[in-house]
């Protein structure tokens, strides 16, 4: 599995109103696409839920790396480069992806991880996968992920919440303004080993 997230941001007095009005229209073109667990449009808005900038992303769940370049080469990734330029893609192995307990995802929360240099790498690993099975077992959890960067050796944890969050000074939360979930339903439930 393969997490990959992009940002784009927008100025200060951008109508997001825009935003929300794209993604209700977008995002079912979405629904069923295949290889795909999820892929979430985001916004992060000045002034709530610690976003001190307005921004606009996507976050994705795919299923193999051969969805994910399916995705680059057919021209999926151009119709946001058309509109918004091109932005990094951040990608991540997925070490483990659970769904929660909630059904109505509205809010991703993201934290990145340093992993310490004389960490013991399996050990690291089987506590992250440990971990992301303890977050979706949480009430408001509808799906978490946690993946892992190897050229900065980062794990990235993404939770898709069903209530609002906490203010964190770790982690960063954006408001969903489309979930579209073709194969969600299909990864273990949070108990599952």
């Amino acid at each position: 599995m393969i997490i990959a997230h992009y940002s784009h941001r927008l100025p200060a007095n951008y109508d997001t109103g825009l935003m929300r009005t794209r993604a209700k229209e977008r995002g079912p073109l979405w629904d069923t696409v295949p290889e795909l667990y999820f892929k979430v449009f985001l916004l992060r808005e000045s002034g709530r839920y610690g976003a001190t900038a307005n921004s606009y992303s996507s976050l994705y769940l795919w299923r193999q790396d051969d969805a994910f370049r399916d995705f680059l080469v057919s021209g999926r990734y151009k119709v946001v480069t058309d509109i918004f330029g091109r932005a990094g893609i951040q990608t991540r192995f997925a070490l483990d992806a659970r769904m929660g307990h909630a059904h109505r995802a509205r809010f991703v929360v993201r934290e990145d991880l340093g992993i310490p240099l004389d960490a013991d790498l399996s050990a690291v690993f089987a506590s992250e996968v440990e971990r992301n099975r303890e977050v979706a077992e949480r009430s408001t959890t509808v799906a978490a992920a946690v993946g892992v960067d190897t050229q900065n050796w980062t794990f990235t944890r993404t939770v898709l919440l069903e209530d609002e969050p906490l203010v964190s000074e770790v982690a960063t939360s954006y408001e969903i303004l489309h979930l579209a979930k073709p194969l969600l339903d299909t990864l273990p439930f949070s108990n599952a080993e």
